[in-house]
């Protein structure tokens, strides 16, 4: 009897992996990541020259991406009807070997791999190994604290309708934005409208080649990739917590 480990990879630099998680991968015999069709998979790149000579490779290329509208039915279907088949798949393997799943960041926060759990649990033994966020290295980069003293963190992501962004960012004392990519025009927007523009930075592939941070108000709203995230940092609720 086999199980299924997901290793959560952290935000892309090697070197951030957890000692576990390098070592259960590279044991690995088997090996499943998620992928965008004809691309390499940045779960995959985070683990070059690491996989064992004769490690069996299983690519999940997802059958749709930023081609239809996320909350529509057709994607819905579409991604669902793949979650099943990867989890049928993945069930079937793991009833005779153990197969390693890859998962950037950490798997249990806005990971796909999420998805397959949900489908997996009470059929096969799954072993979840946590990574470092892509949030936490990113606000490590501004050189700031995120939080300070009694701040709130707020973690939001640009997928949500500009009015609920507005609403959200202006309660907030610390910020998070997560999935920006093509929404950073709407979250610059709604920046703008709750008054948290001037004081938000752009983190784009943090900890991998091509790293850049820079003030949000200075970087042109439609230049951003998709592993990027949108930063405010608290400045404490009570006087204390600037001393």
């Amino acid at each position: 009897m086999g199980r299924i480990i997901c290793a959560g990879l952290g935000p892309g630099d090697p070197e951030l992996m957890s000692v576990r998680a390098d070592r259960v991968v590279r044991a690995a015999r088997h090996v499943a990541y998620f992928r965008k069709a004809g691309r390499p998979g940045q779960a995959r790149r985070i683990v070059a020259g690491m996989l064992a000579e004769g490690c069996a490779e299983h690519a999940m290329e997802y059958p749709v991406t930023t081609e239809a509208p996320f909350d529509s039915l057709g994607y819905i279907r579409l991604l669902s009807a793949f979650y099943d088949h990867w989890a049928d798949r993945l069930a079937r393997l793991a009833q005779t070997a153990e197969v390693v799943v890859l998962c950037e960041g950490d798997p249990f926060f806005y990971g796909s791999f999420m998805h397959l759990y949900t489908r997996l649990r009470g059929r096969v033994c799954v072993e979840v190994i946590p990574g470092v966020t892509g949030m936490s290295a990113c606000w490590t980069l501004s050189g700031e604290p995120i939080t300070w003293g009694d701040d709130v963190l707020t973690v939001l992501t640009g997928t949500l309708p500009e009015e609920d962004l507005v609403r959200r960012m202006t309660d907030a004392d610390a910020l998070v934005v997560m999935k920006t990519g093509r929404n950073l025009p709407k979250v610059r927007r709604a920046l703008a409208r709750a008054g948290r523009l001037e004081g938000a930075w752009l983190v784009e592939r943090g900890t991998m080649e091509g790293q850049r941070i820079a003030r949000l108000a200075d970087v042109e709203a439609a230049d951003c990739p998709y592993f990027a995230i949108v930063l405010a940092h608290g400045h404490g609720r009570r006087p204390e917590a600037a001393a």
